[in-house]
């Protein structure tokens, strides 16, 4: 782990996602998408280190985190959950493969949009997502991360789909071949998936039978 930063607050984002803002090494550098490791910096946490990705802009003076709580996982999210301003992290040097490689859509489950964000923000900010489109899976309303953010950047190329609730205003149902042929006719553009491994996996077999050209699939690997 490189660098030590600090917590600098924290604040509700869902009822089970928290923003947290730390302070940024100098000269630290990343590209939107990136991930780092983390890791609380006390006895009891500093060996689980853990990726997460900023969700801040590149030239932003502090980084930002958007982290979702796992209650059922082995405690890390929570006890991040629970620290107060001023608390120590380790953090390592960015890492990852869901970098922007150009128009497309972007394809997320629950807390797998968290790679996408700085990438839709810094897009947003030189007014480059005309041609972009999202489709976003939650449960219900009440687990979406960042709605408003994304209308407002998105439009009605923001789809938000509920698995378990039939609100208007919302498409019902998971990201599954009906939903994306609903929402896209051109199979030769990027394709940026990412959530559980199960449903990167769904989403990636979808699209390969639709025609998507295996190439232009960003994913985790």
């Amino acid at each position: 782990m490189n660098h030590q930063v600090s917590l600098l607050m924290r604040e509700c984002v869902t009822h089970d996602v928290q923003r947290f803002i730390v302070t940024k090494p100098e000269r630290f550098a990343f590209e939107p998408g990136q991930a780092v490791e983390l890791a609380i910096d006390t006895p009891d946490w500093r060996d689980e280190a853990r990726p997460f990705t900023p969700t801040s802009l590149r030239h932003d003076e502090v980084l930002e985190f958007t982290i979702k709580r796992y209650a059922e996982h082995d405690g890390v999210t929570e006890a991040l959950h629970e620290l107060e301003p001023g608390a120590r992290l380790w953090m390592s040097d960015p890492f990852g493969a869901i970098g922007y490689r150009g128009p497309g859509v972007f394809i997320a489950g629950g807390a797998g949009l968290t790679p996408m964000i700085a990438i839709l923000r810094d897009l947003g900010r030189h007014g480059d997502l005309a041609a972009h489109t999202l489709l976003f899976s939650n449960k219900t309303p009440a687990d979406i991360m960042l709605e408003h953010e994304l209308r407002h950047l998105l439009g009605d190329r923001c789809i938000l789909t509920c698995t378990q609730s039939d609100d208007p205003g919302y498409d019902r149902g998971r990201i599954d071949k009906r939903l994306i042929e609903a929402h896209v006719t051109d199979y030769n553009q990027h394709f940026y998936v990412c959530g559980p491994p199960g449903f990167t996996e769904g989403v990636n077999e979808v699209l390969a039978g639709l025609g998507a050209d295996s190439e232009r699939l960003v994913f985790e690997h």
